[in-house]
Formats: C-alpha cells, sequence, structure tokens
C-alpha cells in the first residue's frame, strides 16, 4: 500500500482526528491510537486498522512513554486545543528536537494563532467562520450546516491528511520534519474556493436560496417523488436539461424558457408535480442509461445494492457486518486496502505496541503497576 511502512501516532481525539487517522491506515499506515487511561468505550467509530495503547499523560511516566512512541514514529496527529500538548512537555517544539524528522500534525478548529485559536467550538462554528456557512441554505431559511461534514471532514480531517501525506513526500528531500497547523476554519474555505473565484461568474449574485446552484434553479434541485423518496436533479447544461424535459414527458413549448429566472418558481411548481405523479423506481427507470442529469437519491441502506455502486465495489463490510465506504481514490499499483476487522478495544494493543518500541516485559508490568498505561485483551472483554 502507499503509505506501508509509515507509523503514526494519533492521540484520540473526535470525529475529523479519528477520520485522518483512518484514512492514512486505510492506505498502510500502522497507526497507534492513544486513548485515556480509565475510559470504558472508545468515541472513535473511524478507528478500522489502527491500534490503541492507553496511557495516563497527566502522570510524567506517561508522557515518557508517549515521546518513546514520537522518537520512533513518522507522524504524531494532535487534536487538542493549543497549549495542551505543551502543558505535557510534548508540543513540537520538544519533540522535534528529539526527532528532527518527525512530522507533527495540529489539528484544530480555529488553529494555533489569532484570537480564536483557545476557543471551543464545532464544525458549525468553523463553517459560520469560513463565510461558507451564509452561502448555505434556502429562500427565507435560517442557513444551514450540512451535517458535520464540511469543517470537521473536510476542511479537517481530509485536508489534515493531505498535509501529512505532503510533509512526508518533502522529507525524501530534506530528511526533515516539520509542523502542520490544521485550521478547519481555513480548511473549510479552502474547500470553498469555488465560491470566491466564481462570484465574478454571476453564480452568487441574488439572496441565498435564489441562485443557480442553491436550490434556486427549478433543474438543479431535489423532488419528492409518489412513493415519499425523492429524485436529484442536475440538468444545467442545455444538452442535459433536454433529456430532463423528454424524460419527464413536459412540452418544451409550453414551458418558460430555461434560463428565465423569474420563471423558475413556475417552472418549479411543473417539475414538482411531474415528479410527484410516479414512484422513484419509475423515474429510474425512465433516466437509467440517459444525460438527463437525474439520479435517486438513495439512503444508506440501500446505496450498497445500487447496480452502479456494486459493480464497482463502492461499499465494503466489515466482520460485524456493517457497511462503509471503501477508500478513495482507486490507486492501481498500490491501493488502500481497509482492515475488516472490529475496531479495537481502549488499550487491547499497549502491550504489544510497547513491546515494539523497546520496552521489555518487566518495565511494561511496572508502568501497569504505576497506573501509567493499561492493558486489555480479548479474552477478558
Amino acid at each position: 500500500m502507499a503509505l506501508a511502512g509509515v507509523r503514526v501516532i494519533e492521540l484520540a481525539g473526535l470525529a475529523p482526528a479519528p477520520f485522518c487517522g483512518m484514512v492514512l491506515a486505510d492506505f498502510g499506515a500502522r497507526v497507534i491510537r492513544v486513548d485515556r487511561t480509565r475510559t470504558t468505550m472508545a468515541m472513535d467509530v473511524q478507528a478500522r486498522g489502527k491500534l490503541s495503547v492507553a496511557l495516563n499523560l497527566k502522570k510524567p511516566e506517561g508522557a515518557a512513554v508517549l515521546r518513546k512512541l514520537c522518537l520512533k514514529s513518522d507522524v504524531v496527529l494532535e487534536p487538542f486545543r493549543k497549549g495542551v500538548m505543551e502543558k505535557l512537555g510534548l508540543g513540537p517544539e520538544e519533540l522535534l528536537k528529539e526527532n528532527p524528522r518527525l512530522i507533527y500534525a495540529r489539528l484544530t478548529g480555529f488553529g494555533q494563532s489569532g484570537s480564536f485559536a483557545t476557543a471551543a467550538g464545532h464544525d458549525i462554528n468553523y463553517l459560520a467562520m469560513s463565510g461558507l456557512l451564509s452561502k448555505l441554505g434556502r429562500s427565507s431559511e435560517n442557513p444551514y450546516a450540512p451535517l458535520n461534514l464540511v469543517a470537521d471532514f473536510a476542511g479537517g480531517g481530509l485536508l489534515c491528511a493531505m498535509g501529512i501525506v505532503l510533509a512526508l513526500y518533502e522529507r525524501t528531500r530534506s530528511g526533515r520534519g516539520q509542523v502542520i497547523d490544521a485550521s478547519m476554519v481555513e480548511g473549510a474555505a479552502y474547500v470553498g474556493s469555488f465560491i470566491w473565484k466564481s462570484q465574478n461568474l454571476g453564480l452568487w449574485n441574488r439572496p441565498r436560496g435564489h441562485n443557480l446552484l442553491d436550490s434556486g434553479a427549478p433543474f438543479y434541485e431535489t423532488y419528492e417523488t409518489a412513493d415519499g423518496k425523492h429524485m436529484a436533479v442536475g440538468a444545467i447544461e442545455p444538452q442535459f436539461y433536454n433529456e430532463l424535459i423528454k424524460g419527464l414527458g413536459l412540452d418544451p413549448t409550453e414551458l418558460p424558457l430555461q434560463m428565465s429566472v423569474s420563471d423558475w418558481p413556475e417552472l418549479k411548481r411543473i417539475f414538482t408535480e411531474t415528479f410527484a405523479s410516479k414512484t422513484q423506481a419509475e423515474w429510474s427507470k425512465i433516466f437509467d442509461g440517459t444525460d438527463a442529469c437525474v439520479t435517486p437519491v438513495l439512503s444508506l441502506e440501500e446505496v450498497s445494492s445500487h447496480p452502479h455502486n456494486r459493480e464497482r465495489g463502492s461499499f465494503i463490510k466489515d466482520a460485524q457486518g456493517e457497511v462503509s465506504p471503501r477508500p478513495a481514490p482507486l490507486l492501481s499499483r498500490t491501493p488502500a486496502s481497509p482492515s475488516s476487522s472490529r475496531d479495537p478495544f481502549i488499550g487491547e494493543h499497549t502491550r504489544t505496541v510497547l513491546a515494539e518500541y523497546g520496552y521489555s516485559s518487566a518495565q511494561i508490568d511496572s508502568l501497569l503497576s504505576a497506573g501509567v498505561i493499561e492493558c486489555k485483551s480479548k479474552s477478558r472483554l
């Protein structure tokens, strides 16, 4: 796999950092998640392929263990607020001094500098600060966040993973590590670069919910079907729009012009009534194989059985039978090979990992007795 041989220390966190770690693990990195001790259940549902070590970092001996792990690793992924690691003596200045080749990735909402650097927040706050939230939402409604996808996962976890890979590549030339300051505000904004770059094209001149791509246009919208399901329409180009009208069985001479913005509400009404006349399956049969840019809105339970997704193997099952997306993108020679095993228990691999990093059985037992580490085995659970 592409990242085979890369060793990553991931400090346990929520959502974006675990996703970043999972991406690295899927593509071959050996990812060791460092969990807190005295934690009964892991909140990381993106632990595929990871190992778990339970450390009490508040004890100097625990911090020393982490320092030793980082000394022999390539990447440390840290999701805490600014200053937390420095208080533990585990900040980038200290760790890079001991391991100059270390990539120290810091994934936070507001970044490592600025007046909000130490402030709490969640995806919706970072999205708001990025400027993108102001563009998301229907007409006459408050802006709304599309789940926690844009800031947490796209601008946060995914761009942080990209930063790590970039830093690893640069290290092959310089031999030196570096610090990655991954801000979810800036990451979300960067993901939305098209919004800034396209403002002069007239795509966003009207109020929210009245533009081409924000549910204003009747040919870029979702519509309910007779069975309460939905179809997604993205027929922007004239040739695709013509296919849409043909599939809907409408007479183009009796309809307003496609780009007559003042007629969009009337055209949307016509499309709404038409889509409501057939089931999703019926519309799918009509539009499948055409260039109308009309597709069914599939539920999470339906996606893996759709013919296209099934043919490509786009979704995979783990050992528990749970379905999730296959890692993307596909690499022809070194594709990802995601683990199908269950997620690790907290501390399940403490003894194995510490032995791998040079600790003797006696040292591990001593750390265990002192409450510095926790070791859990399958047999006890």
